[in-house]
């Protein structure tokens, strides 16, 4: 048996990388790692929503960890609207589950990425996580430091929901 590992989708600087993505069942995860996060590609027109981390001084798409209880679609609708006060026209479509291996321990863990459109963008207030937002092209150049991992999702869902 050989222990071949294909190369990562996309590493960021930090040594984070995202290993793979499946579409698979929203309610099947995978069962060889825990599924802790959601995220959210909002789209408007032809532009995904990127939010500014102020922790980690970067733009990524919009989520987060689950609460006790929650499911990865309920986090994904409540991390958007705390993060940017911007909510879908209808409900978010399931994507699929983003493989990460996390620097520095290498620890690996999922997050249920999802999609959806608006027609209206709302109003934005800076938040002590989130210190503004905007609206991005993914076939233009990166946004300033722009966390890659969450480009390339974002990539995968150019569409929209």
């Amino acid at each position: 048996m050989s222990d071949f590992h294909p190369p990562p989708l996309e590493v960021d600087g930090r040594g984070n990388a995202l290993t793979a993505f499946g579409c698979g069942d929203e309610g099947a995860p995978p069962g060889d790692a825990p599924l802790p996060a959601a995220l959210v590609a909002l789209w408007c027109g032809g532009r995904v929503l990127m939010v500014f981390d102020r922790f980690r001084g970067q733009w990524e798409l919009p989520g987060g960890r689950r609460e006790a209880g929650e499911s990865p679609r309920r986090a994904a609708v409540r991390e958007l609207s705390e993060e940017s006060g911007q909510r879908a026209d209808g409900p978010l479509r399931f994507i699929g589950h983003a493989r990460f291996v996390l620097a520095p321990d290498e620890r690996t863990e999922y997050a249920a990425l999802f999609s959806g459109r608006t027609t209206r963008v709302r109003h934005f207030e800076a938040t002590e996580e989130i210190a503004a937002i905007q609206w991005w092209d993914p076939r233009e150049d990166l946004p300033g430091r722009t966390q890659p991992l969450d480009a390339h999702l974002a990539r995968l869902t150019r569409g929209g929901g």
